[in-house]
């Protein structure tokens, strides 16, 4: 593993999901709002990893790899936590279609990958803010529990700001898979 700043700060993402996982379900009050903390840490490295190894030209193989592991490694360990602790259908639905969407393109990025096609199936604007609003919504809902459970209060302001960003975050979610099969449809449909 070439040790560099990026690679450290994405090694660091991934030591931080079970300290993250450990926080949250610590027996003291402040559980929640810790491991909300540890994820917009994570969050944090996440920008910086990428944007020093650009800047300072160390993208390596390595990173490479390991960035988009850690990105949804972290996102879909915070959303079962979240998910099993909630138990409501407006913030499962939306994590199983997040899930769901990061399994089909992952598949369809690494079979992309071996067809010599990848660029058909770049990162792209849609997907940052997609990224954006899952990070703002996980962060919410790790950091605040519903009052009550299903059924929403006023004084669950932040909690429903964080459910309504997950729910955009799905629908972009379902945009971008969407897009992306559109854009690998030749190769997916070719006759051998």
């Amino acid at each position: 593993m070439p040790l560099n700043l990026p690679n450290i700060l994405t090694s660091i993402r991934v030591l931080l999901i079970p300290l993250m996982v450990v926080i949250f379900y610590l027996p003291v009050y402040w559980s929640s709002f810790g491991a909300a903390v540890v994820f917009w840490v994570a969050c944090v490295t996440d920008y910086w990893d990428g944007y020093l190894a650009r800047k300072m030209n160390l993208m390596t193989p390595f990173g490479a790899f390991l960035d988009p592991v850690a990105d949804k490694l972290i996102v879909v360990i915070s959303l079962m936590i979240v998910v099993e602790r909630d138990q409501t259908l407006w913030l499962t639905i939306p994590a199983l279609v997040i899930v769901a969407r990061e399994v089909i393109i992952s598949a369809l990025r690494e079979w992309m990958a071996e067809m010599g096609k990848r660029g058909n199936v770049a990162v792209s604007n849609l997907g940052k803010i997609k990224t954006f609003l899952q990070m703002f919504a996980i962060t919410g809902m790790l950091g605040i529990e519903p009052a009550s459970s299903g059924a929403f209060v006023a004084s669950d302001g932040w909690y429903v700001a964080a459910i309504i960003s997950i729910i955009a975050a799905a629908i972009l979610t379902l945009w971008s898979m969407l897009t992306y099969l559109r854009a690998a449809w030749p190769e997916l449909s070719a006759s051998k």
